[in-house]
């Protein structure tokens, strides 16, 4: 069988389809290794995760635009390149359009498409190392519920 792969090409076009083949090698034991920096960098995942987090807390409202480039770059001192790319990663994932002339903005059903991917991420990558970390842990299933029931009554 395969032992390892090798990839110098970004994997997958977003960060949850990643996740599900970086677990998958991980569960056939097979070793991943990815040389594609600059796609992937820290500036860029890191504006482009902001701006997925805006979208869903609604700080931009579907159809609404959002930041341009350029002051995304001088507010953040952040190489414009680096914000088109996430800006790009967002067009590509459809969460975002480019309006000719007018700026980037918030598609229509945006903040429905990333909490179907960020629940999917949560439940086929989060909660299962969570459910292992607990396990190994020895937390018990009425310490974690008592647990839970004085989070929620802070709230």
């Amino acid at each position: 069988g395969v032992r390892a792969i090798f990839c110098e090409k970004p994997i997958a076009t977003t960060l949850a389809d990643a996740g599900r083949m970086v677990d998958r090698c991980g569960q056939s034991g097979v070793l991943l290794a990815i040389n594609h920096n600059r796609r992937f960098n820290m500036a860029f995942r890191q504006l482009r995760d902001r701006m997925v987090g805006l979208i869903l807390q609604g700080a931009f409202d579907e159809g609404e635009a959002i930041p341009s480039v350029r002051s995304v770059s001088a507010d953040y001192q952040i190489n414009h390149l680096t914000v088109s790319k996430a800006y790009q990663a967002l067009v590509d994932e459809g969460l975002v359009e480019k309006r000719r002339g007018l700026g980037m903005f918030v598609v229509e059903g945006a903040r429905e498409k990333i909490l179907t991917a960020e629940r999917e991420v949560f439940l086929t990558q989060e909660l299962p190392r969570l459910f292992q970390r607990i396990k190994q842990l020895g937390i018990s299933e009425q310490d974690l519920i008592a647990y839970l029931a004085a989070e929620e009554a802070k709230q």
